[in-house]
């Protein structure tokens, strides 16, 4: 045609390299030594996969990897509170919106496969799909240290529980003048005095050693080691109430919640309590939730018994306390009981309640000093 201009076919010059650009979605299937990462469109296509060492320098290298295909303002990752902790906390202090992602269901591996790329596309996936909502914590700030100070303590009532009984099995059996030497004893004294067992027999010679003389020996090492870690938890308890006096003071002042109960409620929201979005999130987060479980016309709310169990004991323990203390907890048990409510549908209602009312203190919670 007459007068036409034809398109050259000549290539366009370069100009330099592309930058990418648009939001891209990041999955990490985490573990103990290596993280696998993989980067995804906001369409679903897999832009880059590779396996990035857990260590520091590793992270760094993951997000520039990362954000080489785009702009990443969220991720999903596995085990936000073991493997993918740390990484986790560095993501966040990106500013990366982080969540956490459970494993692939059975029925999904049968048919995918499984293997570490495929589960960090999943977690990407997850966070596409809007089925991964729950926030990671940031656990960078003063719950975190409770935390650490709460696993602590377990440990220690743990190993003292045991030592405990230990030393009565060994008491049981025990030489009878040994037992009615220890006779008539207090908790209290009965340890001093076989405290002092281990210290007076040590110059023993092996040989001089009888059985009674090796039952002294370690009603004292038990003794001592009952005492050493009574020591241990008190100075945690002191430690952990410092802290909730200090970081979330109006808990304390709740009928029923003490520095421990507050502890577990405020390991279950995190450092970054904005990461949930209302009261009913929290209720589910402790498992406190009705579930419903209608079919055609019957109708009906079993109870949740997912969430952080930690934080349903302690809920629990708030409840249980109340019907003993408060008269409001116990006019409302008494009220319900005439409507003809079972005991157990009104532990669960007053849970919940209680519930409500700590997700409500925690909103005052101001941020704490980031490490």
């Amino acid at each position: 045609m007459s007068g036409s201009t034809v398109p050259s076919t000549s290539p366009a010059p370069k100009t330099g390299r592309r930058r990418p650009a648009g939001e891209v979605v990041l999955g990490v299937d985490t573990h103990r030594d290596a993280h696998v990462a993989s980067v995804l469109s906001v369409t679903g296509a897999v832009l880059a996969t590779d396996e990035f060492p857990a260590t520091a320098a590793g992270y760094r290298d993951l997000l520039k990897r990362a954000r080489k295909c785009g702009t990443v303002m969220r991720a999903g990752v596995e085990g936000t509170g073991s493997y993918g902790a740390s990484l986790s906390r560095y993501l966040l202090a990106q500013g990366i919106d982080v969540f956490d992602v459970n494993r692939m269901d059975r029925a999904d591996r049968r048919r995918r496969g499984k293997s570490d790329p495929l589960d960090a596309q999943n977690a990407a996936r997850s966070v596409l799909s809007g089925r991964a909502r729950a926030r990671a914590k940031s656990g960078d700030g003063p719950v975190q240290i409770g935390r650490m100070y709460k696993l602590t303590k377990a440990s220690a009532v743990k190993a003292r529980t045991q030592a405990i009984n230990q030393f009565k099995a060994v008491l049981v059996t025990a030489d009878p003048v040994l037992r009615e030497e220890l006779a008539g004893l207090g908790n209290a004294a009965l340890l001093r005095t076989c405290a002092r067992f281990a210290g007076a027999s040590r110059c023993e010679a092996a040989s001089e050693e009888s059985v009674v003389q090796a039952t002294r020996i370690t009603l004292g090492l038990l003794a001592q080691r009952i005492g050493r870690l009574s020591e241990e938890i008190r100075d945690v308890e002191a430690r952990l109430t410092r802290l909730v006096e200090g970081h979330a003071p109006q808990l304390l002042d709740v009928v029923g919640i003490g520095p421990d109960t507050a502890v577990a409620l405020l390991i279950t929201v995190g450092d970054n309590p904005e990461r949930l979005d209302s009261e009913a999130s929290f209720a589910a987060l402790c498992g406190v939730s009705p579930v419903e479980r209608s079919s055609g016309r019957r109708n009906y709310r079993r109870l949740n018994r997912g969430g952080d169990r930690q934080a349903n004991a302690a809920l629990h323990r708030i409840v249980f306390t109340r019907l003993r203390v408060d008269p409001r907890t116990q006019d409302y048990c008494e009220r319900r009981i005439k409507e003809g409510k079972a005991r157990r549908e009104i532990v669960r209602c007053l849970k919940r309640y209680a519930a409500g009312e700590v997700f409500h203190l925690l909103g005052q919670l101001q941020p704490g000093p980031r490490s």
